[in-house]
């Protein structure tokens, strides 16, 4: 080779090649994102649902396409229509549960290829469990050096594996086993008794909080139904650290809010995820109601910790601070997800704050430290029922900052309003029934006076256990939320067979044995006008809360509008808004969006049924992309960053549409 060649390369002088190819390569590596993952349910310990990402954005989401997708049909003894799960991401693996048996399963992440899997067969054990399939999701854990994947069966048993091989850890519990029907202060038959868990274990630090959740149910069985305890649990060994009873024994703090004592009363529990703040020590319960959901009558006062926020210290449990979000709730208001943790501007200074989205549209916003209100929550007189052998709290809790983020009560301001024809047939509907504002009780049911009473927020919520998601540098809060009504009717039960209640609580129906009534054209516990929704729309929003204001930034319609409203007979010619509609959904934040997809099915002007996921602008809601989904969204979505490529992942499912998770990414340049 000549000396020119040797200096040069097709001209270019062999020196400045050399810097130039250097340059790049720096440049490469300066715009090149770092791998992110996604390592817990809701992305942090914080449950923020926020991930910093920004290479999905505005002016490219609709040009989303499916990388992969995992369809665990062959999971289980059947497949499963309702995944769930927000699975994790991990160094390039996602970890997720899946199918009818809950299953563990690891994936390549950037192709969803099946790396392993982990199965834990329980027989009848499972299929007496008050919560079945594949569950929430699962927790990590790691000390640097080892890896670890814990979860819950529907057994109720907490297993830990190798977060590398999948393989069952030998040191923890017992082969890798803490049966959680033991050792938790009370008797638990292995079979019958009524506990189980959705929710993913909490870990923080060395330590692994598990909660407890029970069957569901307009009329429990019993009223002294297990007691849904939490316990602390080391990491490492699996050995029980601390337990706390969410229902006060004798001597402890709480107990003399049960003017009956708790020797006959069940539930309780933590059903939602958990929260912790590792640098103040602090675990964050929030735990639901006492046995019934509807019905007080064997737990007269107001009953702590029943639908409270609870701070424990993370290594001992011995409760730090207690918040009461409903006094004897009868209105199955028990607190659906976790508190979202998040530093916040208040009075010219940061705060830590807590920030506790409810199924009754309040976001309550405490101090974390001291579960002081950041702003005013006063105690306010609410309606008095007549329900025998009842108990009434005189008061509830209202928070004077943030406004509520959906209806509350019902008015005739509330109802469908599409045409006048409309509108008075729902006035002549809501006769049937007692209306008030929030908090109002149940009404005896009666087939020749009141079917019940109106309620908005329903027992599903206003939100629900999605929760929401809060952006650290904007401070605003996002949530989802549905407005739906329902009947709270309080009917003499004469089965005790059924249950131990005196009365239950039959949504506006007769009681059982009862032959159904109608007046007119209408009929017990139907709250439709012609096929419509008996309130008007939206009947599914996504509100923005700023935090540092305390006010609603913006609240949007989410969710096409439904066929059968929009094709209905009676609303030919009209020009209908976007009506949104009801689910259980939860919502990713991200550097400059919020992502959510929808509950339903719909017809898209292609003639493709399905649904979508949509992005908005995070300062002013304004949408800003939205790419088709074959199914509604049931699991929450997340993101993270493998090989410079931003994906977005959620699970789908419903209708003859058989669970999935399905990954998208932008095209591949």
């Amino acid at each position: 080779m000549s000396a020119f060649s040797r200096r040069s390369l097709l001209g270019v002088p062999l020196v400045a090649y050399l810097w130039a190819r250097s340059a790049l390569a720096r440049a490469q590596s300066i715009a090149a994102p770092a791998n992110t993952d996604w390592r817990s349910y809701a992305g942090d310990l914080a449950n923020t649902r926020y991930s910093p990402l920004a290479q999905i954005n505005a002016d490219n989401f609709n040009d989303l396409e499916v990388a992969w997708r995992f369809k665990p049909d062959a999971f289980g003894s059947r497949p499963e229509f309702n995944l769930q799960s927000t699975p994790l991401v991990i160094k390039g693996v996602m970890y997720t549960t899946v199918g009818t048996r809950r299953d563990v399963v690891a994936l390549d992440a950037a192709t969803g290829e099946l790396l392993w899997m982990h199965r834990l067969d329980e027989g009848a054990r499972a299929d007496a469990a008050p919560r079945k399939l594949s569950g929430r999701g699962l927790a990590y854990w790691t000390d640097g050096a080892e890896e670890r994947i814990l979860y819950v069966t529907p057994g109720y048993r907490l297993v830990a594996l190798n977060a590398r091989t999948g393989l069952a850890i030998a040191g923890f519990g017992e082969d890798g086993i803490v049966d959680l029907k033991q050792n938790d202060d009370q008797e638990i038959g292995p079979l019958n008794d009524d506990i189980g868990l959705h929710a993913t274990p909490c870990v923080a630090k060395d330590v692994v909080i598990v909660g407890a959740a029970h069957s569901v149910g307009n009329a429990p069985k019993h009223h002294h139904n297990v007691a849904g305890y939490v316990r602390g649990f080391d990491v490492r060994t699996g050995q029980r650290l601390w337990i706390f009873h969410t229902i006060p024994r004798k001597g402890e703090f709480g107990y003399d809010t049960w003017l009956d004592g708790t020797d006959q009363i069940g539930n309780a529990g933590v059903w939602a995820q958990i929260s912790a703040d590792e640098e103040l020590n602090l675990a964050y319960l929030p735990v639901e109601l006492p046995t019934g959901d509807f019905n007080g009558g064997f737990r007269r006062g107001a009953g702590l910790f029943g639908e409270s926020i609870v701070a424990v210290d993370l290594h001992t449990g011995v409760r730090r601070w207690h918040f009461q979000t409903v006094h004897h709730g009868l209105w199955d208001y028990d607190i659906p997800c976790a508190p979202i943790l998040c530093d916040i501007p208040v009075g010219g200074k940061m705060v830590k704050a807590l920030a506790q989205p409810t199924k009754q549209s309040f976001l309550y916003v405490l101090d974390r430290t001291t579960g002081k209100p950041i702003w005013p929550i006063r105690e306010r007189p609410v309606p008095k029922g007549d329900v025998p052998g009842e108990w009434y709290s005189p008061t509830q809790p209202f928070p004077s900052k943030p406004p509520a983020y959906d209806v509350q009560g019902i008015t005739e301001n509330d109802l469908i309003d599409f045409t006048p024809a409309l509108r008075a047939e729902a006035l002549e509907l809501v006769k049937n029934y007692r209306m008030g504002p929030l908090f109002t009780p149940a009404s005896v049911w009666s087939a020749d006076g009141t079917w019940g009473t109106l309620t908005a927020p329903n027992a599903t919520g206003g939100a629900n256990w999605p929760g929401g998601s809060y952006d650290p540098e904007s401070h605003i809060l996002y949530i989802y939320s549905k407005t739906e009504a329902d009947v709270d009717s309080a009917a003499q039960n004469k089965n005790p067979q059924r249950s131990d209640f005196d009365y239950v609580n039959t949504r506006g129906n007769p009681p059982p044995g009862e032959k159904p009534v109608a007046r007119g054209a209408f009929r017990p516990g139907v709250l439709q006008v012609q096929g419509l929704p008996l309130m008007k729309p939206p009947y599914g929003r996504i509100t923005a809360i700023d935090l540092s204001k305390g006010e609603i930034a913006w609240q949007i319609a989410h969710g096409e509008t439904p066929d059968e409203v929009r094709n209905h007979p009676a609303l030919k010619g009209l020009k209908l808004p976007r009506t949104g509609r009801p689910g259980l959904l939860g919502t990713l934040a991200t550097k400059t969006l919020v992502i959510c997809g929808e509950a339903g099915f719909f017809t898209t002007p292609t003639g493709k049924r399905g649904a979508m996921l949509r992005a908005y602008d995070k300062a002013t809601g304004a949408e800003k992309g939205a790419v088709f989904l074959p199914a509604p969204q049931t699991g929450s979505p997340m993101t993270y960053m493998l090989g410079g490529v931003q994906y977005i992942v959620l699970a789908i499912g419903g209708g003859s549409y058989s669970a999935e998770l399905v990954a998208f990414r932008l095209p591949k340049a």
